[in-house]
């Protein structure tokens, strides 16, 4: 059985190179549609560890693995918040480590514009709200209003409290004396800080096809871009 990777921030296609810049864990649909072509149809074990992510990219994920041929199996190694949750039940079974978490809540999003478009914003909000709350209750058999509340109140879920609410169908070493490990925060950047990354990707890899105009300036170093990178991101 083959193991699929889902570790750190659900990120779109294009956002993914700047997140392996930066050494931090994400997964795209591409990177996971790239696994599941390796696969090729063969039984696979999805091992997720997700702070959750971008909503259309989670969408993307979920569609790919509900329409993958082969039987798969969720495996929550850490934790799985938000968009993750719901890739996480795309599965045909769902296992949680005794130490890892599981969190559900209402979507987010940021409004700019009049009060037309500030309205729009909300009404899609509101919708994708309801989208999630008819997964989590297909899934676990509890009114929509029920999940409606747990949605609502951010819930927070160990693995007997998941599986008691029927998000999950198994406790991992559930007849094993579970080993405790702290949990940490993920990185999501938003659109104003990926634009500046870009550019700061594009001007080193401008600056390596460059001459430079003064024999002893020197090229600059990752550990450079990434010093420039924190200035731009705190500016």
């Amino acid at each position: 059985m083959k193991k699929v990777q889902m570790k750190g921030v659900v990120v779109p296609n294009d956002y993914k190179d700047v997140f392996d810049w930066m050494n931090k864990d994400s997964f795209s649909p591409l990177s996971i549609q790239n696994q599941l072509d390796d696969a090729d149809g063969e039984d696979i074990t999805l091992e997720i560890n997700s702070p959750g992510g971008y909503v259309d990219a989670g969408s993307e994920i979920y569609t790919a693995l509900k329409e993958y041929p082969g039987k798969v199996t969720a495996n929550i190694v850490g934790k799985v918040c938000s968009a993750a949750s719901w890739i996480a039940l795309a599965a045909d079974h769902v296992a949680m480590s005794p130490t890892a978490q599981m969190m559900i809540h209402r979507a987010s999003g940021i409004a700019q514009g009049n009060v037309d478009d500030v309205n729009s914003q909300a009404n899609a909000l509101n919708e994708l709200d309801q989208s999630f709350v008819d997964l989590y209750a297909k899934r676990t058999g509890k009114t929509k209003d029920e999940i409606y509340d747990m949605m609502k109140s951010n819930t927070w879920m160990n693995a007997k409290t998941a599986k008691a609410n029927g998000f999950i169908d198994e406790i991992m070493f559930e007849n094993e004396a579970p080993t405790v490990v702290n949990a940490t925060g993920g990185l999501i950047l938003n659109d104003q800080m990926i634009s500046k990354i870009k550019n700061l990707l594009h001007s080193e890899s401008s600056d390596d096809t460059k001459p430079t105009k003064n024999k002893n300036e020197k090229p600059k170093t990752k550990g450079q871009s990434k010093k420039d990178l924190s200035l731009l991101l705190w500016e």
